[in-house]
């Protein structure tokens, strides 16, 4: 079986929806008229080189702050000064990519500042291209499959202008470009809705976790800020990491040439498929290894069902996920660490734990900084001090995340079928 996104499971959850392939026949989408133009007829890359200052870090924008299958930038920003040349961006600027196209990031520059050398920053000309079109034209399968295949380099494939701009696409009449564009514009901004939606009610849940926990000790801020000088309270214990697992802790390896091959069937896990809910999706770039090198060489980074995993690799640091009951036996790559727990409600409390404000600050305090990633080791991985509540309080917290999670539930599926319509009105591109 080949895992889709997973969560937790929901009867009450909106059915549903199906994307009618017959809209794809309506007149919006007739191709008469269309002409095929190569991608350097329809965008200008604007190369404006510069030696950034430290006022120019608050506004940067890097290939991290750029979310798969989204044009919107929602984080930015460098707590380091930047080093190297950057590329100048204005406003409304197209910021693609060029970086593992696989990822399959396109956004729209939500400011005037500083994008990262490994962009593009492309402008429509608008005589063939309307500027509100050509993002949807690039977020289509057509403009991605061909930015992959045009890649060049095997540990960061990287696409080069002077080939991505003699590549061919089709391109409708302005007009038509302006029905497609405010129509895909409306889903757009439905599903921006729904993603305020979700990260509202993660908001709302991060705030009543912490809450039942700072109740729970006392009140005692303090002594929670930072969890190396946590004192318990109210019989509350602190262990190690490595002490609550029925077996080491572990991190994956990456066994290069076995994956995506024709006999590769077993899921492959990379950090981009953990997410900062504690959900595993495995809808971005899948990737899978073949079962013989998964049952030989790949026993340490084997994952099963009620594992936790955890990013070792940022930015950004905090991805986790709880393998749920009916994924199918796994691999994970160097860059996750695997938990296993053998009690099923301490599990799931070490799961939120580690993507609480108190586990994140320790880990973020202490990982290091190598080629511009925060990277934790596997020793601080076992070493991470948890804050164990007795048994009457675990079962309220997790009790409440339970809820918290059939509601996430219900928005995501929500989410990921309008997100589905967007997307397959924008491969008709």
């Amino acid at each position: 079986m080949k895992p889709a996104t997973i969560a937790a499971s929901n009867n009450s959850a909106p059915k549903t929806l199906r994307a009618n392939p017959d809209w794809a026949k309506l007149l919006l989408f007739d191709r008469k008229g269309w002409r095929r133009l190569a991608f350097g007829e329809l965008a200008e890359n604007t190369r404006d080189s510069v030696m950034p200052t430290p006022a120019d870090s608050a506004a940067y924008i890097g290939l991290e702050h750029m979310d798969p299958g989204s044009l919107h930038v929602r984080r930015w920003g460098s707590q380091a000064d930047l080093i190297g040349q950057k590329l100048r961006m204005r406003k409304g600027d197209i910021l693609f990519a060029r970086r593992n196209a696989y990822l399959r990031r396109v956004a729209i520059a939500p400011h005037d500042g500083l994008f990262s050398a490994h962009g593009m920053i492309l402008r429509a000309k608008s005589d063939i291209v309307l500027p509100e079109f050509l993002p949807f034209l690039m977020m289509g399968d057509n403009f991605m499959n061909r930015a992959e295949k045009i890649s060049v380099g095997s540990l960061s494939p990287t696409i080069n202008w002077t080939t991505l701009k003699d590549e061919e696409f089709d391109v409708p009449p302005l007009d038509q470009q302006r029905r497609i564009a405010v129509i895909l514009l409306a889903v757009d901004e439905v599903v921006e809705n729904w993603r305020a939606t979700k990260l509202y009610l993660e908001q709302v849940r991060t705030a009543k976790l912490k809450a039942m926990m700072l109740g729970t000790t006392n009140g005692n801020e303090r002594q929670l800020r930072d969890i190396g000088d946590f004192s318990p309270t109210r019989r509350w214990r602190i262990q190690r990491a490595e002490e609550l697992v029925a077996s080491p802790i572990t991190k994956g390896a990456t066994p290069s040439p076995y994956l995506n091959t024709k006999k590769a069937t077993v899921p492959f896990l990379k950090i981009y498929n953990l997410t900062f809910t504690g959900a595993l999706d495995f809808t971005i770039n899948p990737t899978y290894v073949e079962p013989e090198v998964h049952q030989t060489d790949l026993k340490r980074s084997r994952v099963r069902p009620g594992d936790v995993l955890m990013n070792l690799v940022g930015p950004p640091l905090g991805k986790t996920a709880l393998v749920p009951a009916d994924f199918p036996e796994a691999n994970v790559n160097q860059a996750i660490a695997i938990y296993r727990i053998e009690d099923p409600m301490m599990r799931e409390f070490f799961a939120m734990y580690l993507r609480s404000d108190l586990a994140q600050r320790w880990l973020e305090k202490r990982s290091k900084k190598t080629s511009g990633q925060r990277n934790l080791t596997l020793e601080l991985a076992q070493q991470l001090p948890v804050p164990i509540p007795p048994a009457e309080v675990l079962s309220e917290v997790v009790k409440a995340a339970r809820n918290f999670a059939v509601a996430h539930h219900a928005v995501d599926v929500v989410l990921k079928e309008v997100f589905a319509l967007g997307q397959f009105l924008t491969n008709k591109l």
